[in-house]
């Protein structure tokens, strides 16, 4: 079954369907990351149903975004949702695999990629039985460096890499990162509350950048009573974005 929610009051509306990958917290968050203006030539990898283009759109309508993703179910939700809001002219999606994109697309097309990849490896972690799901969580489809081999062919010299992914995670993320020409420059931990571990990190890495990693300060979801952060609250459009 299908569903139709906005992001905000009058936004952009996005789909989901109950037997693929529902909205989560994660694209919410990596969405937040990239510096957005107009014109940037954006790519999401592994796009879904089209949430994060969709999110990223919400923030800066004037991005020309390209989604590719493999399930066929859910790249047709994806141009579905690209055509209920009116993003044709915005919102490419193909369906295809990513190890494939040398064969798809220029090198060095795209200002920013975003991808929102796959946690665990395969045989770790949680694994669900559903296949969509599991491609989604687990690196059954694509490893960690398929999805920074992408990056790198996609990317322009200079270009931004933004990615979600489990703290766990980090030694390989940033050795995998430097190992495809993209310089991790800035890491972001999400931490559910000021006295909790991390749960997830939020990266971006430049295409050919020196070195030299910018550590923020952590991205905090809870006050000590338990509502959203302000900042929470402005990822999910519920009150207007500090500068």
């Amino acid at each position: 079954m299908e569903h139709w929610e906005e992001l905000c009051p009058g936004g952009l509306k996005l789909v989901y369907e109950d037997s693929l990958f529902h909205p989560g917290t994660d694209s919410f968050l990596l969405s937040s990351l990239p510096r957005l203006k107009k014109g940037l030539r954006v790519f999401d990898l592994g796009c879904g149903t089209g949430l994060l283009s969709l999110l990223l759109l919400q923030r800066e309508p004037h991005l020309q975004v390209t989604g590719l993703e493999v399930q066929e179910d859910a790249a047709a939700l994806a141009q579905k949702c690209a055509e209920e809001n009116g993003l044709t002219d915005r919102l490419t999606i193909r369906r295809g695999d990513l190890r494939d994109v040398r064969s798809l697309f220029a090198t060095g097309s795209f200002d920013l990629v975003v991808c929102n990849p796959p946690y665990y490896e395969p045989h770790r972690g949680k694994t669900a039985r559903e296949s969509a799901l599991r491609t989604a969580r687990s690196e059954v489809n694509c490893t960690l460096e398929d999805v920074c081999a992408a990056a790198r062919h996609l990317l322009r010299w200079g270009g931004s890499f933004c990615l979600v992914h489990k703290p766990e995670r980090l030694t390989d993320v940033l050795c995998t990162l430097r190992q495809y020409a993209i310089e991790p420059k800035l890491l972001r931990f999400v931490c559910a509350t000021t006295s909790s571990a991390p749960s997830l990190l939020l990266l971006e890495g430049r295409r050919g950048g020196n070195s030299g990693l910018t550590v923020r300060s952590p991205l905090i979801l809870q006050t000590p009573n338990g509502t959203p952060t302000p900042e929470v609250d402005a990822i999910y459009f519920r009150k207007e974005e500090t500068p």
